[in-house]
């Protein structure tokens, strides 16, 4: 355990305050017309809020309260407004609730490869907590070009794709969004896997060679990105709106299936025209 326990203490004393400078007095019921020399809540506001004294809101920022009890962790998030995704994390970041050890990745199973081969107009491909690209159908081969899954430090791994291929910035028409929503769940997988190698080195790259990145990383936005809907444009068949859906497939492996499906008619034409050309585009990944 004290393996990881200074740098979630870190991690804890940061997002609390990344936390508290989001919000201003007037929304939380607190008056706002003072000025204040740094943006957000005061601790001492904080601590009013999650009815503990001060002195041990500033300890807890500070690491050094202990192993701190679910429901006053409540109360804290409940005074920080914080959504579901951050409740969590602020469990998992002050109560070292993680695996003691590291996690060991499990091949994709026999069944699951067959579920992908079956599914030959919808583009699906299975990851792991890294957002490294396990297993791919061929429609998504045809959806997110030729090099998708493959082998390279980029190719590999969908958030080094959304953030460090060229190409992406031209096919991902939300890509500000999708891109955010990577960084919160990175930040999410990372309070599960403190010491994992892997993932600290994915999340080391992309601060140094991605300003947008490394920005977002610093306003400690934790997000766990299940489903939505976004707008790619392929050089063949033009714009197609699509929805996304991840689906765990196994609790003790960390594996996810994410399938690709049109959100209108007009994009179900588009993906058949895909599957049947005789050549692959690269339409990003994310």
């Amino acid at each position: 355990m004290a393996s990881h326990r200074s740098p979630q203490r870190a991690e804890l004393a940061e997002f609390l305050r990344a936390m508290r400078a989001r919000l201003r007095p007037e929304d939380v019921g607190l008056p706002g017309t003072d000025r204040r020399r740094t943006p957000g809540l005061r601790r001492q506001e904080v601590a009013q809020l999650a009815a503990v004294s001060i002195d041990w809101y500033i300890r807890l920022e500070q690491g050094r309260v202990g192993t701190p009890g679910a429901a006053v962790l409540d109360a804290v998030a409940q005074a920080l407004r914080l959504s579901p995704s951050e409740r969590t994390h602020l469990h998992l970041v002050a109560r070292d609730e993680t695996p003691v050890s590291r996690h060991l990745s499990a091949p994709v199973g026999d069944s699951l490869r067959v579920l992908l081969a079956g599914m030959p107009l919808i583009p699906a491909y299975v990851v792991d907590f890294r957002f490294d690209v396990l297993a791919h159908n061929a429609a998504a081969t045809a959806l997110f070009g030729a090099d998708f899954g493959t082998a390279g430090e980029t190719t590999g791994n969908t958030a080094r794709v959304l953030f460090l291929a060229p190409r992406m910035r031209e096919s991902q028409l939300d890509w500000v969004r999708v891109a955010r929503e990577t960084v919160g769940n990175l930040r999410a997988n990372l309070a599960r896997h403190p010491d994992d190698p892997r993932l600290r080195e994915v999340i080391t790259d992309l601060r140094d060679h991605s300003a947008e990145f490394a920005a977002w990383w610093e306003d400690h936005t934790v997000q766990r990105r299940a489903h939505g809907r976004k707008r790619v444009v392929d050089p063949v068949v033009g714009e197609l709106a699509v929805c996304y859906d991840t689906l765990a497939t196994r609790d003790d492996s960390d594996q996810c299936l994410i399938a690709v499906t049109p959100a209108d008619p007009a994009a179900e034409d588009g993906f058949r025209r895909l599957m049947s050309g005789p050549g692959l585009h690269a339409i990003g990944a994310a």
